[in-house]
C-alpha cells in the first residue's frame, strides 16, 4: 500500500491555466493548490509588469516579471543564508559552552 501512495504522490498531471490571458498546459507533480499559487503570483507579476512597460509588450513583461521574481529568490536566498550562517555559529558557540560546562565539573 504505501509503494502504491509514493507512486500517486510521484505521478505528474497536467494543468491548464492563463499567464495574462494567454494558455498553457503544466506536467507537474505539484498540487493543484501550489500550481494555482504559482499561476496567481505569475499573473499578478505579470500585471504589474505590462503596467510598466511602454507598449504594453507581452515579450517585455515576461523579462520584466522575470527579472522581479529572480531578485526576489536572489534576496530571499542571500537571507536565508546569512540565517544559516547566524545558527551555525550560535550552535558552535552553544556547543563550546556546553564543552566547556563539562570540562569545569
Amino acid at each position: 500500500m504505501k509503494t502504491l501512495d509514493k507512486q500517486r504522490q510521484h505521478q505528474s498531471q497536467v494543468y491548464d491555466f492563463d499567464i495574462a490571458g494567454v494558455p498553457y498546459k503544466l506536467k507537474t507533480n505539484h498540487d493543484q493548490q501550489t500550481v494555482h499559487e504559482m499561476v496567481a503570483m505569475i499573473n499578478e507579476k505579470m500585471n504589474q509588469s505590462i503596467k510598466l512597460t511602454k507598449n504594453g509588450s507581452f515579450q517585455n513583461a515576461a523579462i520584466l516579471t522575470s527579472m522581479n521574481l529572480v531578485e526576489e529568490v536572489l534576496v530571499m536566498k542571500k537571507r536565508f543564508r546569512q540565517e544559516l550562517e547566524n545558527l551555525e555559529k550560535k550552535a558552535l558557540r552553544l556547543s563550546v559552552d556546553l564543552e566547556n560546562s563539562k570540562i569545569q565539573k
